[in-house]
């Protein structure tokens, strides 16, 4: 079996791309499902926020600027390929020089601060990035780069509830999270979840799903139907576009369950503002 190499220079040059090109380019799923709320929204209020926020979303793609102040940190998907062999130095710092490289080219806010405590200083390069690595057959590499935003990323929570809690406590919890977020998240919002697993699995799944396409359900249909209900149950909340009520609030709920132990419900919610920023790139 042949082993293809990969120079992580070359995935350092794809990095520093994709985070500008995910600042200023709205992806056409994420576009096209706020169209779809513009012409189901009731409220002329909220109609008139979602038209603001497309026009927003039109200008930056226009004249290349970011869609929002906050470009967040700099998030990566990777699927690498068992048959790569990277060379030319290590993944990490690949992937740092090229969120360092695009947040300075594209003039996008650095916002990442040294420490989380204390003397919270600015690194001014919004590095390092953060990658999670997943091995796959093949001999590509697929990276998806998803800058998240805090006024959504700070809505997100986690409960390690008891199975008896059963569907109706999981549904529960998600709606109660939604309804705490208020406009706070930037609504309309998408809503990522994680179900089962351990406690890291949960958050990792309920941050992956954001990177879904909004027009896509899950290929389980047992899951798909509990993405249907739930969007059902969080538009009928009445927070809207910003939060200034009206018939919808979320564009999509995305769910990635994961088998758990006998003893174990573990849930996340992650939630994303309008500005679900994702581009996937295959080398």
């Amino acid at each position: 079996m042949s082993v293809r190499e990969v120079s992580l220079k070359q995935i350092t040059k794809v990095v520093s791309d994709m985070v500008i090109d995910a600042n200023y380019n709205l992806p056409d799923d994420v576009r096209d499902a706020l169209e779809k709320m513009h012409k189901e929204e009731e409220s002329d209020l909220c109609k008139s926020i979602i038209e603001d926020i497309i026009k927003n979303a039109n200008i930056a793609r226009d004249k290349q600027k970011p869609i929002c102040q906050d470009t967040g940190m700099a998030v990566f998907f990777v699927e690498l390929g068992q048959d790569v062999h990277l060379v030319d130095g290590s993944l990490q710092e690949a992937f740092d020089e090229g969120v360092r490289d695009g947040y300075k080219r594209g003039y996008l806010r650095k916002g990442t601060q040294e420490y989380a405590v204390g003397e919270r200083v600015n690194r001014g390069d919004n590095t390092p990035a953060i990658v999670h690595v997943e091995i796959v057959p093949g001999d590509k590499v697929k990276i998806t780069a998803c800058p998240k935003g805090f006024g959504s990323e700070n809505m997100s929570k986690l409960a390690m509830l008891t199975p008896s809690v059963g569907w109706e406590g999981v549904k529960k919890f998600i709606i109660d999270t939604v309804r705490d977020a208020g406009p706070n998240p930037c609504p309309p919002i998408i809503v990522g979840v994680g179900i089962g697993g351990t406690m890291e699995v949960v958050a990792y799944n309920a941050k992956k799903a954001l990177i879904r396409k909004t027009n896509e359900r899950s290929k389980d249909p047992k899951i798909a139907l509990l993405e249907e209900e739930l969007l059902e149950e969080i538009n009928k909340l009445g927070i809207g576009a910003q939060g200034f009520g009206g018939t919808r609030t979320a564009l999509a709920v995305h769910i990635i369950s994961h088998p758990t132990h006998i003893a174990g419900m573990a849930v996340c919610v992650n939630i994303n503002c309008h500005v679900a920023r994702h581009k996937t790139v295959i080398i």
